[in-house]
């Protein structure tokens, strides 16, 4: 099963201060350990609003803002894909990233939500499913075919 962990926190780090270098060290050997072990499908992290933009539909109109986005108490700074076995993998993952976070920047508030993604046996449109799926499937073939 496929989770995205979408990480959110104050842009203005404010009292917290920027993110510590042993902060970006753990998850660096976090990250190299879960993809070793193929549970880490993909990641980012995600630039300030400042260079952001939204498109939305109001009244029938699309629109386009540009950021930053004063009105945000909280932005998203970060995404992970992961393959579990369950959700409480999912959620154990969860609680060692944020361990991490408090460990290393206490001052810090923030939150991690964890959302399953749809897979090709679940009930739903193609067009629903995660596309790395396809492209993986589409990578697959293409190297099948030029063998």
């Amino acid at each position: 099963m496929r989770y995205m962990f979408i990480v959110s926190g104050p842009e203005d780090h404010g009292a917290a201060g920027p993110p510590p270098p042993a902060l970006f060290e753990e998850i660096g050997r976090l990250i190299e350990q879960d993809t070793k072990s193929g549970r880490l499908v993909s990641y980012g992290g995600l630039r300030p609003t400042s260079s952001a933009a939204r498109v939305r539909i109001v009244n029938g109109k699309v629109i386009t803002t540009d950021g930053p986005f004063t009105e945000a108490k909280e932005v998203i700074g970060g995404f992970s894909i992961y393959d579990f076995k369950s959700r409480e993998e999912a959620l154990a993952e969860a609680r060692k990233f944020m361990e991490l976070h408090r460990k290393h920047w206490p001052a810090w508030q923030g939150h991690v939500e964890i959302r399953q993604m749809f897979e090709a046996e679940d009930d739903v449109r193609e067009t629903q499913i995660e596309g790395s799926r396809a492209l993986e499937q589409a990578r697959a073939g293409a190297d099948h075919a030029g063998r």
